[in-house]
Order: C-alpha cells, then structure tokens, then sequence
C-alpha cells in the first residue's frame, strides 16, 4: 500500500513513481499496448456502427441503444486513449513533464498563469462517457424485460421517440455527473496521473490531509453499481420469465400439458431472437460489472489517502479495454450482427470488381 507523498498546501495527492510508471523500456511498452487498444477500440466499434445502420434492426429501440453504446465506446478511442499516447510520448521525447501533468497543473493555477489544461476535458470525457455505458446497458436490460415479459404490450411502451428521449437524458445526465466534482467543490482538479496515464480527478490536500468534501468522488461508484444493481435485479427477473417459459415449452413438446393448459399457462411467448438478445445484455452487463469493480475500490482507496499506483494503471485500463468488447460479445451472440458483417466484408470485396468490369 502506497500513500500520498506532497504535504505543501494545495498540492494534489501524488503517489510515488515506481517500476511500473517509470522507465523508457516501461513507457515504450506502454506506448505500444495504448496504440493497440486505441485501435481496436476505433476499428471494433466503427465496424459496430456500420453494420446497424446498414441493418433493419438500426430504426428500432434496441438499435437505437446498441449505437449510443457504440459512440459512447469509440469517443473513448478517439479522444481519452490517444492524449495518454501523446502525453507518454512527450515524457519520453522532452525530458520536462507537459504543463497538465500530475503536480505541475496543480502549480500552474496556484501561479495564476491561468493556461487551461486539457485533461479538464478529457477527463470529464472519460467519466461520462462510462456512465453513458452503464445507463445505456441499463436501459438495454429494461427494453429486453418488457420484450420478454410484455412481448404484447412492447411496441406501445417502447416507442423510438421514448427511447431517443431517454439516450439524450442519458448523455445529459452522465456528463453532469462527471462534472459534480468540479461544479460542487473547489478541492478538486484534474491532471495526468503518473500511475494511471490518464486525466484523473485529485482532491488538493490541505497540509498533509484530504480535504473536507473529498467523499464527493463516492459519487461515481454510487451512480455506477446503484444502476448496475438495478440492471441486475431486472435480469435476474427476466432470466427467471424465460426459465418459465422454456420449462413450460419442454412440458408441451413432451406432452406433459394439454393443449389448453399450455396455451392458458404460457399466453406470452417471446421471440427466440428477443431471448438470445437478453442473454447478450446479460454478458454485457457481467462484463461491464467485471471492468469497473477495480475502479470502484480505486476510488475508495484514494477517498481515504492511499495511493495504490500499480494497482490504478491497471484498474482504468481494465476499464478503458471495455470498449472494445461489445464488438466481441456481438460477434458471438448476435447472428444478425454476424450476418450484416459478412454482407458488409462481402460488399466491399464485390465493389472493386465491379469497377474493373
């Protein structure tokens, strides 16, 4: 366990370097892994974006979602990811640390140079645009519960102005609360972490303690696992609906119930596609849950002065690959995804030929 290392007034609880932050052999590999995610993280979910819209499925609710899931992911690779390339490659290159780099930024705005500092974006950036993706996955879960539990009752509850509303009120809400920290206190900034390599919140410590309203940033776990709570409550409902109903389906086809009693015991009968796309939310509700815990107990930990360098690198960066896994998960889950990916391989190989005839 590692605490904070600055006393001064006003500085930022700053960790210290060790094997894992420092190093040219360690920055280059780091370097290396951050290009590759970036990529993947862009290439996976543009591809993602590209077979829904090119689908029928893109104009429904559950299209609607999947592709706010899917912007929400590729904003990650765009913006958050290639500034910590940059910024690495700047350490590595100069041998003075950037303006917005963890302690300086810090000092900068004691100083009153009034420079504004990147990371006062991407940071907030990277925030919301992880709790875009739980709030997405949430109202995921929810569309897929009223498909299974409701199936006569869906097209009217779940409308496409609905879910459009609930997206926009998503992304609002989402990056309001990235901001929280900065718009309820003036204790805190964002810099670049030397152990995460990312634009990170720091509550600015007062002499040689944690300010007063540190346990603000108790607010994003809060946010992240009441929702993921929810949406696991509503799985387990819906995942218990379609236990029923494949029991009741195996009584029929054994001939274990009559004819009425089937028909009166099982009026509902969702879709097979609606059931698959449930289990999908489901894994992506696992994984999702799997990639923030570490954050989660991050968080705590720095609430309460530890540091934990080693550990945060690989805690926001288990979160960062998250953004390249939905792709994964449609791979193998979805047969329409599927489809519409090898019609869209398909095309692109059939247009040069066409051209040359």
């Amino acid at each position: 366990m590692e605490t904070a290392n600055q006393t001064a007034p006003g500085e930022t609880l700053a960790p210290l370097c060790t094997v894992c932050c420092c190093g040219l052999i360690n920055r280059t590999l780091a370097v290396i892994f951050m290009v590759s995610l970036a990529f993947a993280i862009v290439v996976g979910n543009v591809v993602t974006l590209t077979v829904f819209m090119q689908t029928r499925h893109s104009g429904t609710p559950q299209g609607y979602l999947k592709v706010s899931l899917a912007i929400a992911d590729m904003m990650v690779g765009v913006w958050v990811v290639p500034f910590s390339v940059y910024t690495e490659i700047s350490l590595m290159v100069t041998s003075s640390p950037p303006p917005w780099y963890q302690g300086i930024s810090t000092a900068s705005l004691d100083g009153g140079s009034g420079s504004w500092q990147p990371c006062m974006l991407i940071g907030p950036v990277f925030a919301g645009c992880t709790f875009v993706s739980i709030s997405t996955i949430f109202l995921m879960t929810l569309e897929r519960s009223v498909a299974i539990m409701r199936p006569l009752h869906k097209d009217t509850l779940v409308t496409r102005h609905r879910t459009l509303f609930l997206i926009i009120l998503s992304w609002a809400g989402s990056f309001t609360l990235a901001m929280a920290p900065l718009m309820l206190s003036k204790s805190f900034t964002l810099e670049y972490n030397e152990c995460s390599r990312m634009c990170n919140y720091a509550p600015l410590l007062i002499g040689n303690e944690l300010p007063s309203d540190a346990n603000i940033l108790l607010l994003f776990p809060a946010f992240d696992f009441s929702l993921l709570g929810g949406t696991l409550a509503v799985n387990i409902l819906v995942f218990a609906s379609i236990r029923r109903y494949s029991r009741k389906r195996k009584l029929l086809s054994e001939g274990s119930l009559g004819t009425d009693a089937g028909a009166g015991g099982c009026p509902h009968r969702p879709s097979f596609s609606d059931i698959k796309a449930a289990k999908t939310i489901g894994i992506l509700t696992f994984a999702f849950t799997a990639s923030f815990s570490p954050i989660a107990v991050f968080v705590l930990g720095n609430v309460v002065g530890n540091a934990w360098c080693n550990f945060s690198f690989f805690a926001f960066w288990i979160l960062t690959g998250n953004s390249c896994c939905n792709v994964i998960i449609y791979s193998v889950r979805d047969h329409r995804f599927r489809k519409g990916l090898t019609l869209l391989f398909q095309r692109d190989r059939s247009q040069p030929h066409s051209e040359k005839s």
